[in-house]
C-alpha cells in the first residue's frame, strides 16, 4: 500500500508504543479525497478520546491507540488498539477499498490487541474499549467488572 512504509508512519508507531514517549495515538489517512496514497495525519498525547476528535465523517482513517489502564488495585496494563474509521459521508468506491486496504495496515501496525471497527464516535467509548481489551488479555483480575 503506497505511504504506509513512510518513516513518518513508522517513528510515530514506535513513538505510540514507547514507554518513554508521551505520543499515546497516531492516525493515518488518505493524502487527498481521490488519492490511495496514505499518510501520517496527526500523533497525540490525549487518548482515545483526544483521536476520536480527530476522525472526518467523510473520511476513512486507520487509528492506532495506547490504552492503559487499571489491571487490579496494584498494577496496570499497557494494551493497542487498532481503529479502522469509515465516516457515515464517505464515499461508496473509498468504503469498497477497505477490506483490502485495511489488511495493509494491520501488516504496519502489526502490535495490536484488539481491532475496533467504527463508523460513529459512540464505537470508541474508552470503557467499552477497555472491556474488549480486557477480554482479548486473557486473564480478568478485576473479576468481570470491566
Amino acid at each position: 500500500m503506497s505511504g504506509l512504509e513512510s518513516p513518518e508512519i513508522a517513528a510515530a508507531y514506535e513513538a505510540v508504543r514507547s514507554d518513554k514517549d508521551p505520543a499515546n495515538w497516531l492516525l493515518i489517512s488518505h493524502a487527498s479525497a481521490t488519492s490511495n496514497q496514505l499518510k501520517l495525519t496527526k500523533t497525540g498525547s490525549g487518548g482515545l478520546s483526544e483521536l476520536a476528535g480527530e476522525l472526518d465523517d467523510a473520511q476513512v482513517q486507520y487509528g492506532y491507540v495506547r490504552v492503559e489502564y487499571a489491571n487490579d488495585s496494584e498494577s496496570t496494563r499497557v494494551k493497542f488498539a487498532l481503529i479502522v474509521w469509515i465516516g457515515e459521508n464517505t464515499r461508496v468506491m473509498r468504503k469498497a477499498r477497505v477490506s483490502v486496504e485495511s489488511g495493509d495496515v494491520r501488516r504496519v501496525l502489526g502490535h495490536h490487541s484488539i481491532q475496533v471497527n467504527a463508523s460513529d464516535r459512540t464505537d470508541l467509548d474508552e470503557k467499552d474499549v477497555v472491556a474488549r481489551l480486557r477480554k482479548a488479555g486473557g486473564a480478568d483480575y478485576n473479576g468481570g467488572r470491566g
